[in-house]
């Protein structure tokens, strides 16, 4: 149980499958004849034991293949500082984060080891705490990579929790980034303007977003500067060895010109010049585009990461920044 494994079973007869599929992640419960094994993506496979061929445990993370060597825990507390709520309270090691509803991330648990209360208790607990403050209680897990929380997906999944959104932190190395080829001037600030905040996906933000968007170690905002509204924007957080991409929006008439290129090449050589070495993002499944863009920058997924809302809850935090 916990442990990343290699499972062989075999398919029932008359299928058009092969005879065998194997399925790899972490089993995360073997109950009733059934293994439960959270893959990677956070997918659950439920595995009947009487399909069973072989199993073994296999390492807890595959080789490195490209990119700053990492932990999820490092990356966690990095990105968590990237994006910082008005509002947080400690419940043992997990973190209770609330901004208003602005955004899942500023508005969710990051429960990063024992809460200090028994599962049920600790949950109790943040429901509790967001209904306070008329939010719907979320947790934000992670999946894929070691130190990761399948377990606790699994147990919040038996709950009645219910995941609402998944996507994928990725990372690279911020020189090649920066080698990119200079393009469009890139007017870069230490505030979210007028000019930034109108090409912004989400429109009409409030000072609690302001706080948001501004919020982390070395904050800096990018903008193309188009006729009437900014061309393209983007935003960077500069922590350490860690420089983070966020935002990155293009006019929908100016795409396919290299501007998000554009911007992020502006943004890492500011990075590199603080000292940064290394580069996060996040970016979602379906975003089929923003995939291809990064990839070819180098960078490549670490770990995925999902928000679990409470059963009860009904409606939730902004969907934008996830």
């Amino acid at each position: 149980m916990g442990k990343r494994v290699s499972v062989r079973r075999l398919n029932e007869p008359g299928t058009t499958q092969e005879k065998f599929t194997d399925t790899v992640g972490v089993l995360t419960s073997w109950d009733d004849g059934v293994l439960l094994i959270t893959r990677k993506s956070g997918e659950s496979v439920h595995i009947a034991e009487s399909s069973l061929v072989a199993g073994k445990v296999v390492p807890s993370a595959p080789a490195r293949r490209r990119g700053p060597a990492t932990s999820y825990e490092e990356l966690a507390h990095v990105s968590s500082r990237a994006w910082r709520p008005v509002e947080s309270e400690r419940l043992g090691d997990w973190e209770l984060r609330a901004a208003s509803g602005f955004t899942r991330r500023a508005n969710s648990v990051l429960p990063l080891g024992d809460p200090g209360l028994p599962l049920d208790e600790a949950l109790d607990v943040v429901r509790r705490w967001y209904g306070d403050r008329g939010l719907p209680a979320y947790i934000q897990t992670a999946t894929g990579a070691e130190g990761t929380q399948e377990l606790l997906c699994a147990e919040l999944e038996r709950r009645g929790w219910v995941r609402e959104v998944s996507a994928a932190l990725w990372i690279g190395a911020l020189a090649p980034v920066a080698d990119r080829v200079e393009g469009a001037d890139v007017v870069l600030s230490r505030e979210a303007d007028e000019a930034w905040l109108s090409r912004y996906q989400r429109k009409g933000v409030s000072e609690v977003a302001l706080k948001v968007l501004g919020s982390g170690p070395s904050v800096w905002f990018a903008t193309v500067p188009g006729e009437e509204s900014p061309a393209a924007i983007g935003r960077c957080v500069v922590d350490g060895r860690w420089a983070s991409f966020a935002a990155v929006e293009v006019d929908p008439a100016m795409r396919r010109r290299g501007l998000a290129t554009v911007v992020m090449a502006a943004l890492a050589r500011r990075a590199l010049d603080e000292g940064a070495s290394a580069a996060w993002l996040q970016v979602e499944a379906e975003n089929v585009g923003a995939r291809a863009l990064y990839a070819g920058m180098g960078f490549g997924a670490h770990h995925a990461y999902h928000h679990y809302r409470e059963p009860a809850a009904v409606g939730g935090a902004g969907e934008s920044e996830r």
